[in-house]
């Protein structure tokens, strides 16, 4: 059997930013009724790829055809109409409307001028039955979950006819669950022939949902593949442009194989008292010692974050107290315990953590300046002593300190947040899904610094959904249920990943 037309062929496509070559002759097709995965690290150019396809850039050199014929959309809108609609990271809707008027946005069904409010909600619920969601779409669509937001996103697309879906980094907030609905909707939107273009970090999941990839390195295209006739371990080493014993290199020493702080002998640099947060977090106990990684490990929404929250002071605590080097302190504000010397890197860089429209040096010396004072503004010279040490530090890239943050890519974004927090020398880092949606390669330099930092002196409390990651940097873990920490467990050889889903699951290691 022959294959398919493609339904979209991108030829030759150039982008350049300045002092970037952010695409570099990059061909590209998409066949109907596939799920086609793009792959590459952070700043390979896959964000920048789809951008010129939806018309948010320009191309430079190249051509785009849809259904045979050439295009060239003037923006997201017009890629739309044309059957082209994207589903990011970020879903872009708005909270406080409706499910219904998120979905026809802009497109409302209208007589005499006035909107037909019963026939746009029985629409949307009949598009929503589509996807197997149930739900009442006449409530704010900030009612519920991000998952069922991203369904929304799809819906909506499903009503404008796509004949090609991006999913860029859908899953990178879902649970288990969540993430087999999706897949479920997935491939029977793949069954009406309708073209998928999935971005995701998570390789087991690219396995299990894509039936081809394409491969991009620094801009330029590495190739085109079967998902089925291409392992994992060779997927790594064309992403990486290294075989994989060299990334088992530059990843981060088990943090879990060094010898974790006495809690006997010494004082613990911070120790929570049945802190606790009505309706956030069920009181809690917890210690952690200098030079100590304590990995919290549990389902989104299980609490994780609203412990890091209580412990930056960014949440008040309802009850119990806590004490820094066995003193009881009170941490009403993030700036009490940046005085500390905590600082915290929130799993929600770009509304919590970095502020797009700033450069890169001026995120990295933001929270060194706040707490200076504004009054007391930091020598020029001194900015760029620190933010080039951070820059080469952290390989951030490119290395230009005036590039604006926004126009990184999200591996390097978390390293000038990871910077910003660096410069300040805290003696406690939290750091809230920090390796969230970047790539392999990035991932593993990150956890490197983990385990240095902590060989260092410095404690960490590590966040991630990924259990492997939990178990590889940390000395003690922290599994948390229904908003409760229901065990803390050493790191030996008797702990494994399915000890720890086991303990998620039922509530208590058995």
């Amino acid at each position: 059997m022959t294959a398919p037309a493609p339904i979209l062929r991108m030829t030759g496509i150039g982008k350049q930013f300045p002092g970037v070559k952010a695409l570099d002759g990059v061909d590209f097709r998409l066949l109907p009724g596939e799920v086609h995965a793009l792959m590459g690290e952070n700043g390979a150019g896959k964000s920048t790829l789809i951008k010129v396809l939806t018309g948010v850039y320009d191309i430079d050199a190249g051509e785009i055809e849809l259904a045979g014929r050439k295009v060239a959309f003037a923006g997201p809108q017009a890629a739309q109409q044309a059957g082209i609609s994207t589903v990011y990271q970020e879903v872009n809707l708005c909270t406080n409307l409706s499910v219904a008027e998120n979905i026809f946005i802009g497109r409302e069904p209208r007589r005499l001028g006035r909107i037909q409010w019963r026939r746009m909600r029985q629409r949307a619920a009949e598009l929503l039955a589509r996807l197997e969601i149930d739900i009442d779409v006449a409530a704010p669509l900030s009612s519920y979950s991000l998952a069922i937001q991203q369904m929304v996103a799809i819906a909506r697309a499903l009503d404008i006819e796509a004949r090609v879906l991006i999913l860029d980094e859908p899953t990178s907030s879902l649970d288990a669950g969540e993430v087999a609905q999706l897949f479920r909707v997935m491939r029977r939107l793949k069954e009406q022939g309708i073209a998928i273009l999935f971005v995701s970090h998570f390789l087991d999941q690219i396995y299990e949902i894509s039936d081809r990839m394409t491969i991009l390195r620094n801009g330029r295209l590495v190739g085109e593949h079967l998902t089925s006739e291409l392992s994992q371990v060779e997927l790594v080493g064309k992403m990486i442009g290294r075989e994989l014993a060299d990334l088992e290199r530059i990843g981060a020493k088990p943090a879990a194989e060094t010898s974790a702080p006495s809690a006997e002998k010494s004082v613990p640099l911070l120790e929570a008292r049945d802190l606790g947060r009505t309706g956030a977090i069920e009181p809690f106990t917890l210690t952690i010692h200098e030079g100590e990684v304590v990995g919290l490990a549990g389902l989104l929404g299980s609490g994780r974050t609203e412990i890091a929250r209580l412990l930056f002071g960014a949440d008040h605590a309802g009850t119990g107290s806590l004490r820094i080097d066995g003193e009881q302190v009170s941490l009403r504000t993030p700036r009490a315990a940046v005085s500390r010397r905590i600082a915290f890197c929130s799993e929600n860089r770009r509304a919590e953590g970095l502020i797009p429209d700033l450069t890169v040096r001026e995120n990295i010396i933001l929270a060194l300046q706040a707490a200076r004072g504004w009054t007391r503004p930091i020598p020029r010279r001194r900015q760029d002593e620190l933010v080039d040490k951070y820059i080469e530090a952290l390989s951030i890239r490119p290395p230009d300190p005036d590039q604006l943050v926004k126009n990184l890519s999200g591996g390097n974004q978390q390293k000038v947040l990871l910077a910003r927090w660096l410069i300040l020398e805290p003696r406690l880092l939290i750091l809230d899904e920090p390796t969230r949606g970047i790539d392999v390669g990035a991932k593993a330099e990150i956890q490197r610094l983990v385990a240095e930092l902590s060989d260092g002196g410095m404690a960490v409390l590590f966040i991630s959904a990924e259990l492997e990651e939990v178990l590889r940097l940390s000395h003690r873990v922290g599994v948390l249920r229904d908003r409760r920490l229901v065990a803390q467990l050493e790191n030996g050889d008797d702990l494994t990943t399915d000890t720890l889903t086991e303990t998620i699951a039922s509530g208590a290691r058995s």
